[in-house]
């Protein structure tokens, strides 16, 4: 593709070269430049791309999009200036690939929690009315029945682009896809148009990346900026600051508040939920295999996302009905004793004390609960994720999450010190492994046992390595051993 096409659609400076010269491929990593490549470099947060030119140039760049003057650059070499790198790649990307998400209808999912459980929701109800589904997120990449690894929840533009176009190319027709806050910070979603924006909630987390709430909020909102239809949780305080910055028709979900779509009569037990909406002037009830109030939200998000795309009722209905847990999302994964055994993402705040508020609504025995919190994330939440597991566990195992380049037993102590502010009996456990064993020695009938940070991850983040590291796995292996011990 030429150049100049490529740039068609944001603001630049031709700093030197030839603007109509032939592109093959796009990089912002320099060892992936090939012949006839376009460098765009990104100053990231450990390492800044524009140190890494001249390896671009020896792999065959003859193109480089900066944001800041460089220097010795030979002058067959084209050299473009721009404001902001990271978004002028997600503009560059969209080009190169032909523009795909605008062939595609786009449902972005935005907010601290849920954003996983309604991607899947709403694809299992597009699946069931024989749409060609892609699925971007947290657990997995997914086109169709092909599953792909995720390094994130949100892909870099570059990806973000390339997995359009090859759903484009295998007929995917309908793509929801989880929206985080870094990716709107970062402009990784810059240039796409959403027929469908949804936000969940908005509670304390990556304070480390955005340092305030405010900036928070602001980066959730730039999703509603670009949408067609904006369907938004107005139970949640910060709904009308997401409102008041979409250029969309708006659409309400809501428990407590009047809204377009409002669930009532709601049931919760152990074994599921069922509540009632009114839609077109009718009552209709729905069911879920999953438990939680929270998920009664993530359900209406997907109900209303269902119905702006033209689905049936009866459609929805029976998709919900049928659809089985999201991996890591309040997953049962051992009862095979008189227990059971709970795996959960829950990795902030809010998270935790829903999951624990839900599970305290139907336990028959004690509240086991088996969390860390991350390293070289947002500090602030430690003890206030060890307040609110003292406050509705009966027992408490501190251990490690990923604890990456900080120590483990420091960031237990930081979230010892809101533990200590309650009643609740604990014990702090570094290895992971260890303390999950040790819960389940420690259950009873009738109790359950809470694993919560990692849910459906399969590796932990040590400090000078990633190894496998697999709740589940873990908690069946434990299990096992414990029904051979009692043997």
């Amino acid at each position: 593709m030429i150049l100049k096409e490529l740039l068609k659609d944001i603001e630049y400076n031709l700093i030197q070269g030839d603007l109509n010269r032939e592109v093959d491929s796009i990089a912002y990593d320099s060892r992936q430049i090939k012949s006839k490549g376009l460098f765009v470099c990104i100053e990231g947060y450990v390492s800044d791309g524009h140190n890494y030119i001249p390896d671009a140039l020896t792999k065959g760049a003859t193109s480089l999009i900066v944001n800041k003057e460089v220097k010795n650059i030979n002058s067959d070499i084209t050299v473009i200036q721009v404001e902001d790198t990271r978004k002028a790649l997600a503009y560059i990307a969209s080009a190169f690939y032909g523009y795909p998400a605008n062939k595609i209808t786009l449902t972005g999912i935005t907010g601290t929690n849920g954003k996983t459980t309604t991607t899947y929701l709403i694809g299992r109800i597009l699946e069931e009315y024989n749409y060609k589904v892609g699925i971007l997120g947290t657990i997995e990449n997914r086109i169709g029945k092909t599953v792909m690894k995720t390094e994130r929840t949100t892909p870099e533009s570059l990806e973000l682009q390339a997995l359009f176009s090859q759903m484009l190319k295998e007929d995917v027709s309908h793509c929801i896809m989880e929206v985080s806050s870094h990716a709107l910070e970062l402009s990784r979603v810059a240039g796409c148009f959403f027929d469908i924006a949804i936000f969940t909630n908005l509670t304390l987390d990556h304070l480390d990346f955005h340092k305030n709430m405010e900036n928070y909020k602001r980066a959730k909102a730039k999703l509603f900026k670009n949408c067609k239809y904006a369907i938004v949780n107005i139970d949640d305080a910060n709904a009308k600051d997401i409102i008041k910055e979409s250029s969309g028709k708006i659409i309400t979900f809501a428990i407590e508040n009047e809204a377009d779509f409002r669930a009532y009569d709601i049931k919760i037990s152990s074994k599921g939920i069922e509540f009632s909406v009114k839609i077109d002037n009718e009552e209709v009830r729905f069911k879920l295999n999953t438990i939680g109030r929270f998920n009664v939200y993530n359900a209406l998000g997907a109900i209303a996302a269902a119905y702006y795309l033209k689905v049936p009722t009866e459609i929805i209905k029976k998709a919900l009905e049928n659809m089985g847990g999201v991996p890591g999302r309040v997953q049962n994964v051992g009862s095979s004793l008189d227990f059971d055994v709970l795996v959960d993402y829950a990795h902030a705040p809010d998270g935790l004390e829903n999951v624990l508020k839900t599970i305290k609504e139907f336990v028959k025995g004690e509240i086991i609960t088996v969390f860390g919190c991350g390293g070289d994330r947002d500090k602030s939440k430690r003890p206030i994720m060890g307040k609110i597991a003292g406050d509705y566990s009966d027992y408490c195992i501190i251990t490690s999450d990923n604890p990456r380049s900080e120590e483990p037993e420091k960031i237990i102590e930081e979230i010892e010190i809101g533990i200590k502010e309650t009643n609740c009996s604990y014990e702090k456990i570094v290895d992971r492994k260890e303390a999950i064993k040790r819960a389940i020695k420690r259950a009873k009938k009738d109790d359950i046992v809470l694993i919560a940070g990692k849910g459906h991850e399969n590796y932990q983040v040590l400090k000078d390595k990633v190894i496998h590291f697999d709740d589940g796995e873990v908690v069946k292996a434990a299990l096992q051993e414990d029904m051979n011990g009692s043997n």
